[in-house]
């Protein structure tokens, strides 16, 4: 189940958009994709959109905060058509900018041609720099 066909996807896609590879993170979805990224932190708030262009508008907006090669995987899990995915990694969403640790897990549907055509995206911050001092 882990190198099942849906995790080889959702693993070079996570692997694409956190190295800022627009080009193969967009060939990777399907033209309806469909996305809903939420978090419990209230100041981050949930966002759902469909389609190409939308979703690579608000992609590269939060992916280039990511720092490339921060991406460390603790699971992945899938068959032909699903994945569901765990990783941390080092975003700019501290205070002033500040390097932070999150937590995201992601829930990938495949469609027949072996594109992304739903992803639900949950994450949170683990660490914050201002809190780190208290």
């Amino acid at each position: 189940m882990q190198n099942s066909p849906a995790v080889k996807v959702a693993l070079a896609h996570i692997e694409a958009w956190s190295r800022h590879d627009w080009d193969k993170t967009r060939a990777m979805l399907a033209p309806y994709v469909h996305a809903l990224v939420t978090s419990t932190q209230r100041e981050i708030g949930t966002n759902e959109f469909t389609g190409i262009d939308r979703y690579m508008a608000l992609k590269t907006r939060a992916a280039s905060l990511v720092e490339p090669g921060s991406v460390q995987v603790l699971g992945a899990v899938g068959d032909e058509n699903t994945a569901l995915t765990l990783v941390t990694l080092r975003i700019a969403m501290g205070p002033n900018g500040s390097l932070v640790t999150m937590a995201r897990s992601c829930l990938y549907l495949l469609d027949e041609d072996e594109k992304i055509m739903d992803e639900r995206d949950s994450f949170f911050v683990l660490s914050q720099a201002s809190r780190e001092g208290k």
